[in-house]
């Protein structure tokens, strides 16, 4: 009989120091975000400048042929980077974008829901809830 590893949730910054050496990974493996989210990601841009600010990644999805922004946090979602999101969104016309966090409060579930309520069958809000998982001691 085949024998079943034990899974565990470990620390973000047991695999990442902080959220730039996690965006540097995402932006290597779209793929991952890709298929949960039903596209398939290609990588245009790390850090573009949005005005004085920068939006953490931005790419294409292949399927819809729609600009895409991602915004990443560390650490339960906030209004800062709530804002964060929508700035870039707006500043790049990106039809998709995707809030990546380890928890999200639930007014920040909601505000996802609402902005996909009143924006359209053309754009997309996601909210992905971020975690590292272990087998064994791999």
């Amino acid at each position: 009989m085949a024998e079943i590893a034990t899974l565990k949730k470990i620390k973000l910054r047991d695999v990442w120091q902080d959220e730039g050496q996690f965006s540097d990974w995402l932006s290597d493996n779209l793929s991952r975000l890709g298929d949960e989210l039903g596209m398939e990601l290609e990588r245009s841009e790390r850090e573009k400048a949005v005005g004085p600010f920068s939006a953490d990644i931005v790419c294409v999805d292949q399927i819809s042929k729609c600009d895409v922004v991602i915004e990443n946090q560390f650490m339960r979602t906030d209004h800062d980077h709530l804002g964060k999101m929508i700035t870039y969104a707006s500043g790049l016309k990106a039809s998709i974008v995707v809030w990546v966090a380890p928890r999200f409060r639930d007014e920040h579930f909601s505000a996802i829901d609402w902005l996909n309520d009143i924006s359209g069958s053309e754009t997309g809000f996601f909210g992905i809830v971020l975690e590292a998982l272990q087998i064994e001691d791999s």
